[in-house]
């Protein structure tokens, strides 16, 4: 049974899985593989593909990376739930755990689907591109944020 208070977080991850999934299918839709459509002088749209985890890390190893990842994000899913579980009153702490729990289901559904995470945003400056990343990236990233800035103005939450 779900705690009174842990619903509205669940929500919010269940809200980010579906904006970074409907997006991902409108690109898709609009877009074919690496395309690229200039919409600021720092920010394209760009359909491209991750095998791998963030930055591409192990796009090249096989396949195995997949799976590997698929598991990882399942299990973080799960040790996520949990600690929503234990601290859904804690305002900032949730939002982190519910961003990142969004953003790594959001990742997953595209693993298990196509082998691969669509990715479309791509941030640059002169000739310096950022790798392309998609909203549950950036759900992730934020995420990680909130939880660092949290660290710093609340106790420890792993004690017993």
């Amino acid at each position: 049974m779900l705690r009174r208070g842990m619903a509205r977080w669940l929500w919010l991850a269940a809200a980010i899985v579906l904006l970074d999934q409907l997006s991902k299918q409108l690109i898709e839709h609009m877009m074919h593989y690496g395309d690229s459509f200039p919409i600021t002088p720092f920010f394209n749209l760009v359909l491209t593909y991750n095998p791998g985890a963030a930055f591409s890390f192990l796009a090249d190893a096989g396949g195995w990376q997949k799976h590997f990842f698929t598991g990882l994000a399942l299990v973080v899913s799960v040790v996520i739930i949990n600690m929503l579980r234990k601290h859904h009153a804690e305002t900032r702490f949730a939002w982190a755990l519910s961003l990142i729990l969004g953003g790594a289901i959001g990742n997953v559904i595209d693993r298990m689907i196509y082998g691969h995470v669509i990715d479309f945003i791509q941030l640059y400056y002169g000739r310096f591109y950022w790798p392309a990343f998609n909203v549950a990236d950036s759900a992730i990233c934020v995420g990680a944020a909130l939880m660092v800035l949290d660290s710093f103005y609340s106790k420890p939450k792993y004690t017993r």
